[in-house]
């Protein structure tokens, strides 16, 4: 993430992680039932959020681009080509792209890399 924001360290990210620092390694293993489930529900979130602050930008401007190679300028646009009938490997690849981007920052775990 560029430094080049408004607002001193620590960062948004760096205060996120710090969060989920310390409820996986100081709250998690002293909770049981319930506060444990919302402990370990609450650190999958502050994953998310770090990963969206430190992927979004990036992964915004790459959507840009590829929205813009199919001579559209937002997801509305997109959606109302599709319904229109828009498709092809060009298509395929904008969706594709935008789902892996998706889960790189909803669960990385899932996301598998391009088929060669």
């Amino acid at each position: 993430m560029s430094r080049d924001m408004p607002h001193d360290v620590p960062s948004a990210a760096q205060l996120v992680a710090a969060v989920r620092d310390f409820l996986q390694s100081d709250v998690l293993p002293v909770v049981e039932g319930r506060v444990r489930f919302h402990t370990r529900v609450a650190v999958n979130v502050l994953g998310m959020v770090e990963r969206e602050l430190e992927l979004g930008p990036e992964q915004a401007a790459a959507h840009a681009d590829r929205l813009g190679g199919l001579g559209l300028s937002s997801d509305a646009e997109l959606a109302a080509a599709i319904r229109e009938g828009l498709d092809g490997s060009a298509l395929v690849d904008v969706l594709t792209r935008a789902v892996r981007d998706k889960l790189s920052v909803a669960n990385p775990g899932y996301a598998r890399p391009p088929e060669a």
